[in-house]
């Protein structure tokens, strides 16, 4: 273990950053804005984070990154806590976090809020392409490879993709 010196709050949101999505490594969850408040007293850090929704399977795994991340870099002790409210929302990941999303091979939440729906039975929202930035695309499956996903398929490079739902 690394001997503690004087980390600064700052630092820790920097150490977080190296902290990544288990189901979307490219993303670390500064740039998912899951980290809702760092505190830090002497040894002891205390991390506050919102899962992106309830039941999502992958907190465990965060929680367990946060932890080795801090201790690795000299914390004594190291306690996490999950608030779910406010709820998560995809408008807190970052425009970074975004592109990423969309270099990897996943659609991004819309930029606008107001393409969002949460209304069942609703039309689907148009999803460009991250492939070949087409519009041209249609919903296969409300799914995806994760619960926080849909399926989708570009009509005109074929391509399917994964679109990151708004919440």
């Amino acid at each position: 273990m690394a001997a503690l010196t004087n980390i600064s709050t700052k630092e820790v949101w920097s150490l977080l950053e190296q902290v990544t999505d288990p189901e979307v490594p490219v993303l670390s969850i500064i740039d998912l804005g899951i980290v809702r408040d760092v505190q830090v007293k002497g040894s002891e850090a205390h991390i506050v984070i919102t899962p992106t929704y309830s039941g999502c399977p992958a907190m465990d795994v965060i929680s367990m990154g946060i932890r080795m991340q801090l201790l690795a870099s000299g914390f004594e002790k190291v306690t996490i806590s999950q608030v779910l409210s406010p709820a998560w929302t995809t408008d807190w990941m970052s425009e970074a976090g975004k592109e990423k999303l969309r270099a990897y091979g996943i659609a991004p939440p819309h930029p606008t809020p107001q393409l969002c729906n949460n209304k069942l039975f609703a039309d689907e929202a148009a999803v460009q392409c991250p492939q070949c930035g087409s519009w041209h695309t249609r919903r296969i499956s409300e799914f995806g490879s994760t619960a926080c996903k849909s399926l989708y398929q570009c009509q005109d490079c074929r391509e399917p993709f994964d679109y990151f739902k708004c919440h």
